[in-house]
């Protein structure tokens, strides 16, 4: 299991990738991180909810609410044309700190 300190500085990114694919809603979210990951890293509903608000303040991500599905309307995310820039730094970004980590830790598995 993934501790969640390690991950926690990497949620926005996480969810911001899922949400570029396609609009999706919460539980759709969690579900499909806890399914990319084999089910070692899920994460808290509570969380989830906390990096929505903080995404939606920043204006990367916007909500609207579904067509009514299953006996109510979901609230679905997509994200912005300021939340894609933003992404595409953090995978910038990523990409180097995931460099900068394997010189130092090569041949050490």
């Amino acid at each position: 299991m993934i501790r969640s300190d390690i991950i926690r500085g990497h949620l926005d990114a996480i969810i911001l990738r899922l949400i570029y694919e396609q609009d999706r809603y919460g539980y759709e979210i969690a579900k499909e991180i806890g399914q990319r990951t084999n089910e070692r890293f899920q994460i808290k509903e509570a969380t989830l909810y906390a990096v929505f608000q903080r995404l939606e303040r920043k204006e990367l991500i916007e909500s609207y609410l579904g067509d009514v599905s299953q006996g109510g309307k979901r609230r679905y995310y997509t994200i912005t044309k300021l939340g894609r820039a933003y992404l595409k730094e953090t995978a910038d970004e990523w990409k180097e700190i995931k460099d900068i980590m394997n010189i130092f830790m090569e041949g050490l598995l």
